[in-house]
C-alpha cells in the first residue's frame, strides 16, 4: 500500500471528532457554573421580601392597638414601631446586597459568554464563518448575549418576591380570616386565568416571527452598512435600502399582529391586578363580613394592606417570566452556535516532513446533494507554481480553501509532507499554510499591526521590507502617520491597496505554502505588479497555488490546472496547454482578447486627458 493509499484509508476510517451537542434545552447548561451565586442572589432576596412585609404588619398591629378599647399601651406601640423600622432596614441592606450581587453575576455571565463565542468562533471550521450571515453573528454575540440581563440582575428578585410575598401573606390572611382571603385572591384568580391565553401556540409563532423579524432587519443594517461604499459607488442606494426597508415592514406587520394577539389580554390582567379594582373587591367582601359578624373591624385592615401587595408581586412574575422566555429565546441561539462543532483537531498531531501538496479524490459540497468539487486529483511540487483557472462558479475558490483547511473534505484526502491536514495540529497548518483571499479584512488597528498579523512580535525592518515587497511601503508613507495609522480611523485603503497590504502580510509569515485566491480581483497596476513581484521573489522552494485571471500571472506559473465543473479539465504548463487548442487555449484568446481591449481604451482614455 502507497502512502497516499494509507492517508487515504486512514482518512476515510477516522471517527468523527466532533462532539454532540448537549440536549438540555435553554439557559440551564451555560448557566449552571454560576448556580452557586444565584443561590446567594435568591437567598437574599428572600429574605428581603420576608423583612419588607414586617413595616405591613406593624401597621396592622398598630391599627387593632390604637382601635381596640381601653387606654392605649405605649410601651408596646413604640416595640411595633420599631420592629416596623427595623424590618425597613432589613430589607433595605438584603435587597441591595442581592442586587449588587446579581449585577455583578450579571457582568460575569455577560464577559463568560462573549469570551466562549470569541474563543468557539475561532475553532469552527472559517468556511462555517464565511457562510453565516454577520448580521444573525452579530445579534448572537451582542443582543442575544445582553438579553441575559434582565434575567440574571431582576428576574430572580421579581420571580422571588412574586412567590414568597403572596405566599407569607395568604398564610397570614387565612390564619386571620379564611373566607376574606378567598374572596381577595379573586383578582389574582382573573389574572391568573389569562396567562394559558398568553401561551397559546398562536401567541407563541407570533413571538418567533417577532425574533426572527429583528434578526432580518439586523442582517439587513450590518449588511448594508458593511456594502456602504460600494453601493454609493454604483448609484445603488435605492436597491440597498429596499432589502431593510422590506425586513422593516414585515417586522411593522409582525409587531402588529402580535399587539393584536396580546393587548386585549394584557389589558384585561392590568385591570384585575389594579389597585382600585383590588381594593373595591376587599371592601365589598369585608364589608359583607363585618356586616354578618363573622369579621372585627380591625381585622378588615390586613386584607387592605396585604390584598393590594398582592397585585404587585403577581404583576412582577408577569414581567420576570417575559424576561425569562427572551433569555430562553436567546441562549438558546447562543448554545446552538456554541454546539457548532470545532474544527477536529488530532489527538497525536504529525508534523508533516516537507511541503509537497497533494489532492487525492478530493470531494466537497456545501449542501448534501451538491458537490461542487468532484473528484480531484492534484499534486503541488516544492519550488513550483500552480495557476487554477476555469469559469465563474467552477469550484476555484472552494479548491484553495481546503489547503488552509477552512473546510474538510467530504471525500478523498488533502495533504501536506505526506501527512493529512486532519492530523496536523491547526497552529502548525497555520505556520505553514499562508494566504491572499480576493475579499481582504483589515483590523481596525495600526498598519503594521495589519502587516504583522501573522508574526506579531516581527521588528519592523521586516515589516518595512514585506511592504516593499509588496510594493506598498511609499504609500504608507504617505498616511498621515505612516506604519502608525490607524486603518478605519485616521485613513483608509483601496481595494487595491488593501489586497497589497495582504500581500505583505504573506510575504511576512514566510509560510511554505502560499495560497494566491483572485488577489488581482481589484487589480491596478500596482497590485498587479506586487502579485508578480512576490510570486517571483518568494517562489524558491515554496509551494505556491494561484488563482487568477490575468494572463501576465498566469504565463509566469510552472502548471496550469483548468478547473470545470468540479473537475480538472485540462492540466500541464502554459504553453503546452495553449499549443493543444483546448478549454485553456479557448480560455487564453479570450482573455487576451479581453485585456487588449482594456488596453485600447485606457490608451485612449489617456490620450484624451494628455493632448
Amino acid at each position: 500500500m502507497t502512502t497516499t493509499d494509507r492517508i487515504d484509508a486512514e482518512a476515510r476510517s477516522r471517527p468523527s471528532m466532533a462532539t454532540e451537542p448537549s440536549a438540555e434545552p435553554g439557559p440551564g447548561r451555560l448557566l449552571r457554573p454560576y448556580l452557586g451565586s444565584f443561590a446567594a442572589v435568591m437567598a437574599f432576596q428572600v429574605i428581603g421580601a420576608l423583612a419588607g412585609l414586617v413595616p405591613l404588619l406593624a401597621v396592622v398591629e398598630l391599627g387593632r392597638t390604637l382601635l381596640a378599647p381601653g387606654p392605649v399601651d405605649g410601651g408596646h406601640v413604640r416595640a411595633v414601631v420599631i420592629a416596623g423600622a427595623a424590618g425597613l432596614l432589613v430589607r433595605l441592606v438584603f435587597t441591595a446586597a442581592s442586587s449588587g450581587i446579581g449585577h455583578l453575576l450579571d457582568g460575569r455571565v455577560q464577559l463568560s459568554f462573549r469570551r466562549r463565542l470569541a474563543e468557539h468562533l475561532g475553532r469552527v471550521p472559517i468556511g462555517w464563518l464565511s457562510r453565516r450571515r454577520t448580521g444573525a453573528l452579530a445579534k448572537v454575540v451582542g443582543e442575544d448575549v445582553s438579553a441575559v440581563h434582565p434575567f440574571i440582575a431582576h428576574a430572580p428578585g421579581e420571580l422571588v418576591a412574586a412567590f414568597v410575598v403572596p405566599t407569607a401573606s395568604l398564610i397570614y390572611l387565612f390564619a386571620v380570616d379564611w373566607r376574606l382571603t378567598l374572596i381577595t385572591l379573586i383578582p389574582v384568580g382573573l389574572a391568573v386565568a389569562l396567562v394559558p391565553l398568553m401561551m397559546t401556540p398562536a401567541r407563541l409563532r407570533e413571538q418567533q416571527d417577532f425574533d426572527r423579524g429583528m434578526g432580518r432587519i439586523s442582517n439587513a443594517v450590518v449588511e448594508f452598512m458593511q456594502g456602504i461604499a460600494v453601493v454609493k459607488s454604483f448609484g445603488g442606494a435605492g436597491r440597498a435600502h429596499r432589502e431593510f426597508l422590506t425586513a422593516a415592514d414585515d417586522f411593522v406587520d409582525t409587531f402588529r399582529r402580535w399587539v393584536r394577539g396580546v393587548s386585549g389580554i394584557a389589558a384585561g390582567m392590568q385591570l384585575a391586578l389594579s389597585p382600585p379594582f383590588v381594593l373595591l373587591v376587599v371592601l365589598i367582601g369585608g364589608t359583607a363580613r363585618i356586616a354578618s359578624g363573622g369579621l372585627a373591624p380591625a381585622d378588615l385592615l390586613p386584607f387592605v394592606l396585604l390584598g393590594l401587595g398582592l397585585t404587585a408581586p403577581v404583576a412582577a412574575l408577569g414581567h420576570g417570566f417575559d424576561d425569562m422566555q427572551a433569555a430562553w429565546r436567546a441562549t438558546g441561539r447562543i448554545r446552538d452556535v456554541l454546539d457548532e462543532p470545532p474544527l477536529p483537531e488530532p489527538a497525536r498531531p504529525i508534523a508533516p516532513r516537507g511541503h509537497r501538496v497533494e489532492l487525492r479524490g478530493v470531494r466537497f459540497g456545501y449542501e448534501a446533494d451538491r458537490e461542487v468539487l468532484r473528484g480531484i486529483d492534484l499534486v503541488l511540487a516544492p519550488g513550483t507554481v500552480t495557476a487554477v483557472v476555469g469559469p465563474s462558479g467552477s469550484g476555484k475558490s472552494t479548491l484553495v480553501q481546503l489547503l488552509p483547511r477552512f473546510f474538510d473534505p467530504t471525500g478523498g484526502s488533502v495533504s501536506l509532507g505526506g501527512v493529512d491536514l486532519r492530523d496536523m495540529s491547526s497552529r502548525e497548518l497555520r505556520r505553514r499554510v499562508s494566504f491572499v483571499f480576493q475579499d481582504v479584512r483589515l483590523l481596525r488597528a495600526s498598519v503594521a499591526d495589519n502587516i504583522a498579523l501573522a508574526v506579531p512580535h516581527a521588528g519592523r525592518e521586516d515589516v518595512v521590507r514585506a511592504a516593499g515587497m509588496a510594493n506598498l511601503h511609499e504609500r504608507i508613507l504617505e498616511l498621515p502617520h505612516g506604519y502608525e495609522t490607524v486603518i478605519g480611523e485616521e485613513a483608509g485603503l483601496s481595494g487595491g491597496e488593501a489586497q497589497r497590504l495582504a500581500i505583505a502580510r504573506a510575504i511576512l509569515a514566510d509560510a511554505p505554502v502560499m495560497v494566491f485566491d483572485e488577489a488581482t480581483a481589484f487589480a491596478d497596476p500596482q497590485t498587479e505588479q506586487a502579485v508578480r513581484r512576490a510570486l517571483a521573489a518568494l517562489q524558491g522552494d515554496r509551494t505556491m497555488l494561484v488563482i487568477a485571471h490575468r494572463l501576465a500571472t498566469i504565463a509566469d506559473a510552472d502548471a496550469v490546472a483548468v478547473l470545470e465543473d468540479g473537475v480538472i479539465v485540462e492540466y500541464g504548463a502554459p504553453a503546452e496547454l495553449r499549443a493543444r487548442g483546448g478549454k485553456f487555449a479557448e480560455f487564453w484568446r479570450s482573455h487576451r482578447s479581453a485585456d487588449s481591449g482594456g488596453d485600447q481604451v485606457h490608451s485612449h482614455s489617456a490620450k484624451e486627458e494628455h493632448p
